[in-house]
Formats: structure tokens, C-alpha cells, sequence
């Protein structure tokens, strides 16, 4: 059973498949317009760590914040044929099987509503204690 041998246990609790390693690597160093900007210009010195194109289970996602349990998605226009959003859908569905949380924004959002894209991801995180002097108020 090769197949078997593939899947790994991570620290985050996350089927990992390694035959989507290499794939992945191919996908981070040939960004989307989209991808790169999000990445570049927000995500890349957002607060929490954030993966880019994370296998998970069967699937490589785009974005992965392992802390607040979220995947962020850039469709481009593929996504938007009724076979695209079939399988979106289906995706989705195993992915929130797994505790995550989906976020998906078009292309077009990325690069003409990027502000209101950022607030999106940005309102995700939880507000943390106000501290003074090292003690939590």
C-alpha cells in the first residue's frame, strides 16, 4: 500500500501528502498576479505565521494560517465555470471537515479591493488582553 506511506501527521494535525510536495514548490515560485500581491503585500508580514501553498489532505490551498485555522483561497477565472465551482464547493466541504475555516476572494478582488480584502483576513484575528507592565488587563 505506497499510498499509505505518503500521508504524514504534522504539528498541525493535518493530512499532509507528500506527493503534492514538489507541485506545491512549483506553485509558490510561480505566484498568480493575485497571489503575489496578497502575499507580498500583506500576508507575507501578517501577525500570525502564514504558509503559502500548503498541501492539505488531497489538495495544495493557497494560504494556510495554522493559528486561526484558516485557508485563504485566490480564484481565478476557472473558478467561476459551474465544474469550478463544483469542485470549490467539494473542496470546501473537506476542508471544514478538518476544523478550517475557507476564505475565498477572486482575482479581481485581490487586485482592485485590496484594502477591503485585507480587512476581511484582518477582522479574523481575536482581540488580544490589553497589557500594561507585563500584567494582562
Amino acid at each position: 500500500m505506497a499510498s499509505e506511506k505518503t500521508w504524514v501527521n504534522t504539528d498541525f494535525h493535518l493530512p499532509y501528502n507528500r506527493e503534492l510536495v514538489e507541485r506545491a514548490k512549483v506553485l509558490r515560485k510561480n505566484p498568480t498576479q493575485a497571489e503575489k500581491k496578497l502575499w507580498n503585500d500583506y500576508l507575507k508580514t501578517f501577525e500570525l505565521r502564514v504558509l503559502r501553498q500548503r498541501p492539505i489532505d488531497h489538495f495544495i490551498v493557497d494560504f494556510y494560517c495554522p493559528q486561526l485555522k484558516l485557508v485563504i483561497e485566490v480564484d481565478g477565472d476557472s473558478h467561476f465555470t459551474a465544474t469550478g465551482q463544483d469542485r470549490d464547493t467539494e473542496r470546501t466541504r473537506v476542508l471544514a471537515g478538518y476544523g478550517l475555516k475557507v476564505l475565498r476572494f477572486s482575482n479581481d478582488e485581490v487586485l482592485h479591493n485590496f484594502a477591503s480584502v485585507c480587512q476581511r483576513i484582518g477582522d479574523l484575528i481575536p482581540p488580544t488582553p490589553l497589557k500594561k507592565g507585563g500584567l494582562t488587563l
